[in-house]
């Protein structure tokens, strides 16, 4: 005898689901049989990845760059502390990179620091040209700002800074002494872009590991205080950026050198981009490296990646260059200064 099928959904349908998750699942079923037979609503097309040959013809032109922005919500929150802060301190210490030093030097901290005594570290001096840095010395000096080239991770030029701040701060602890102030503290604020050293520098000043560094951006998000000598403090702020590049060159050079996360770039265009300096420039590190001759360094910026990629043996399937790894290698190795001590701006 056939059995009766009790179940009111069909043999084969299945069961309605329980729960919050399921409810929903219900709901959805609900609206598409509702819907079913009516015109779908037009969306608009998402933009979609460029094949790797569009990607090789973008990159071959060097009119074409690609728009850099990053300023996550925490920036705003630090430029409002910093703003909050500079009452509490009595100079403004700046750390900018001597690779880029335009590049890396936020203009809204001109702005928000006026009246303050600044000194300007050029780190990473060890990476830069010597003579450009030099030449930016001499530039901000004229701009009546104490610079100092430094490199933070050796120790380089950081035993300059706390005699050059009881200079620039001689005339505010002779008013404290006058007082009756014996030993007046003066405190001294540290600002910068994000991965400009700001920690290292720290670290390095006050002789021991209490700030937190790593060679990534946005490390630093609280502000911290530190003696960094007998009558000085320093406090510590989290690196900040610009809402927006106007000049897209700029933001290009803080991807050069890190201070820009790499997710929001196209990698392999940020490696062209870089080569067609680097040709320019020519540094027998760069040249040597990487086995190029001068017919190379004739060829386009992409041209020069793929043949990077050869002579490193970085292929895949087919034989073909493998221009991704020869972008990520090339980028490592001139933030190493692997390539040369290279300065990308003259002042």
């Amino acid at each position: 005898m056939k059995k009766t099928n009790n179940n009111q959904y069909g043999k084969n349908a299945r069961k309605p689901r329980v729960g919050r998750s399921g409810a929903r699942m219900n709901a959805a079923n609900d609206r598409s049989q509702k819907n079913a037979g009516k015109p779908r609503p037009v969306r608009e097309n998402k933009p979609v990845k460029a094949s790797r040959s569009r990607q090789q013809s973008a990159a071959a032109s060097s009119e074409h760059t690609q728009v850099i922005q990053w300023y996550p919500g925490h920036m705003t929150k630090t430029r409002r502390r910093i703003e909050k802060d500079l009452k509490l301190v009595d100079a403004v210490a700046e750390i900018i990179d001597a690779r880029i030093p335009v590049s890396s030097r936020n203009p809204d901290i001109a702005g928000l620091t006026a009246g303050k005594p600044r000194i300007v570290l050029l780190n990473k001096c060890d990476m830069a040209d010597p003579r450009a840095t030099a030449k930016w010395v001499s530039y901000l000096s004229r701009e009546n700002v104490r610079a100092i080239p430094v490199d933070c991770k050796s120790g380089r030029g950081v035993d300059r800074f706390v005699p050059a701040l009881k200079e620039l701060l001689s005339s505010r602890i002779e008013r404290y002494q006058a007082k009756g102030m014996v030993n007046p503290t003066m405190r001294v604020m540290i600002v910068g872009i994000p991965n400009v050293g700001k920690s290292t520098f720290i670290n390095r000043i006050a002789k021991k590991v209490k700030a937190v560094s790593a060679d990534r951006p946005g490390v630093t998000r609280g502000n911290q205080w530190f003696t960094v000598a007998k009558g000085f403090e320093m406090l510590d702020t989290p690196g900040v950026l610009w809402p927006k590049f106007d000049d897209q060159t700029v933001g290009e050079h803080l991807a050069f050198t890190g201070a820009i996360k790499s997710e929001v770039m196209d990698t392999e265009l940020l490696a062209v981009r870089l080569l067609e300096l680097l040709r320019e420039l020519k540094t027998p590190e760069f040249i040597e490296r990487y086995k190029l001759s001068e017919e190379d360094l004739s060829l386009p910026g992409y041209e020069i990646l793929s043949k990077i990629a050869r002579n490193r043996g970085m292929l895949i399937a087919g034989g073909e260059a493998d221009a991704e790894r020869a972008a990520y290698t090339l980028l490592d190795e001139f933030r190493a200064a692997k390539l040369g001590r290279i300065t990308l701006e003259e002042p």
